[in-house]
């Protein structure tokens, strides 16, 4: 995998400064620079405008500052400056009076870093390293590189393509992270998923070439509380029968952008050894079209016992997640979180830069919400209206998959899934675009993490940590 970001270390170099300022601080903080640099931001008509910025040359012409204008956000203050700046390394300097907590500086060193990223393993020169960030304190930095791995891992995952992103793949880099942190894997694959009982798994990836699993990790102490994360995996996503058009199927190595998610989720949890025993769930297979395709029409019975009717085969992560939610709930945990690529409706609600997120439980809703504002990582709750449960149902079987209203798609979806859970259970469910379609401060068009630095974040008030 490529992961490529901005290196934080520590050392003697006194660095670049980067420095952030309102436009009312930079009246301030003129008055006591020297003449030549007053004279400098005259010439350059800077005026800290939100997202402007410009270089401050020392007397010898070296490059001394960056000032840079910023907003409300500090997470985004300073994230789209390493695209621009020249090679070098640089340091944060408060200089001008900026009131930001101790939280806010982190946000705005982690929106820089992220801001850094780049994919760029098909790529036949790579770029190299232009940018150091210094960052004295240890654990600010250890912090930092922690977070910056763990998206960079869920932004590799999906861009990758899915010629090198099948469910057999995503099953190594599993693996892989279980190997780094002394996890244990599992999974089932193929037509042992008939035999173990995953019938909608199989269903959904019998067509296709790779074959489909239910990739397993779990680590952690018996006697801790135990979270489960699952992520729809579906390396590609044709629409089955229900074809997608071409529009709409050029993104589709993104759906499995809710197992990249966990992945990436999980990462952190574990680096930062986060009290909890977790386990991963990531059902996964490629929507493909052949001769053996389930079909409109057909029905299953689930790994829960009830049936369902196919309505639309391009409603297969429901299908998948169904079944890997069932088994979830087999084991009593304390709380499950499910990620996933799971419906446009989502999108038209709430834009490509929030997180939908259903759950079970007022308090969750809550305490989630204040975290994701908290590190600046966008939810927002839909409700899990029931009366829109009569949307699924289907004249032969216990359920649709989808029904065929054009309304509340994202709802239907999330009362679909629910069904699926154990009302005794903690239940979050997201449904993300995990993608960047235009260029952000902290991240370049493609693969996104959605959500996952905010339920690291309640993870750890919840829980605490050693």
């Amino acid at each position: 995998m490529s992961l490529k970001a901005t290196p934080v270390v520590n050392d003697d170099r006194s660095g670049i400064l980067l420095v952030p300022m309102t436009q009312n601080g930079l009246a301030d903080w003129s008055t006591d620079q020297k003449s030549h640099v007053i004279r400098w931001l005259q010439s350059t008509a800077f005026t800290a405008e939100e997202g402007d910025f410009v270089l401050v040359p020392d007397q010898k012409g070296q490059l001394e500052k960056v000032l840079v204008g910023v907003g409300q956000s500090a997470f985004n203050s300073l994230g789209g400056l390493p695209r621009k700046l020249p090679p070098g390394d640089y340091r944060l300097s408060l200089e001008a009076d900026l009131d930001w907590s101790d939280s806010e500086k982190y946000l705005a060193l982690l929106g820089f870093l992220l801001g850094s990223y780049r994919f760029d393993h098909y790529r036949k020169s790579a770029g190299e390293d232009r940018l150091t960030l210094l960052v004295p304190d240890e654990s600010t930095r250890e912090a930092l590189c922690r977070e910056t791995t763990a998206v960079s891992l869920v932004r590799d995952l999906i861009n990758t393509p899915t010629e090198d992103m099948m469910p057999e793949d995503l099953a190594s880099q599993s693996n892989r992270l279980a190997q780094e942190f002394d996890a244990e894997f599992s999974q089932v694959v193929g037509d042992a998923l008939l035999s173990e009982n995953y019938p909608m798994i199989h269903a959904v990836g019998r067509a296709a070439k790779s074959c489909p699993r239910l990739i397993e990790l779990n680590w952690g102490s018996d006697k801790n509380p135990h979270v489960i994360l699952v992520g729809k995996g579906v390396c590609f996503d044709t629409g089955g029968l229900n074809l997608k058009p071409s529009r709409g199927i050029r993104l589709m190595k993104k759906d499995m952008g809710g197992a990249a998610s966990v992945l990436g989720l999980a990462s952190l949890i574990m680096a930062n050894a986060l009290p909890v025993r977790l386990t991963v769930l990531i059902p996964a297979a490629e929507n493909s079209v052949a001769g053996n395709s389930y079909r409109p029409g057909d029905v299953f019975i689930t790994r829960r016992g009830c049936s369902v009717e196919i309505d639309d085969t391009d409603a297969e992560g429901r299908l998948l997640l169904a079944d890997a939610l069932t088994y979830a709930c087999e084991k009593s945990p304390d709380m499950i979180l499910d990620f996933a690529t799971l419906t446009g409706a989502a999108r038209v609600a709430l834009g490509t830069e929030i997180a939908a997120m259903f759950t079970n439980r007022d308090d969750l809703a809550a305490a989630l919400a204040a975290a994701a504002t908290q590190v600046a990582d966008p939810v927002w709750r839909l409700p899990l209206y029931s009366p829109y449960q009569s949307l699924l149902k289907s004249q032969i079987a216990d359920s649709g998959n989808s029904g065929d209203s054009p309304y509340a798609g994202a709802i239907t979806a999330a009362l679909f899934l629910l069904r699926f859970i154990d009302k005794e259970i903690p239940w979050v469910h997201y449904d993300l675009m995990a993608w960047n379609v235009n260029a952000r401060p902290t991240g370049p068009i493609g693969g996104e993490a959605m959500a996952v630095r905010a339920t690291y974040h309640f993870l750890q008030q919840k829980y605490g940590r050693h």
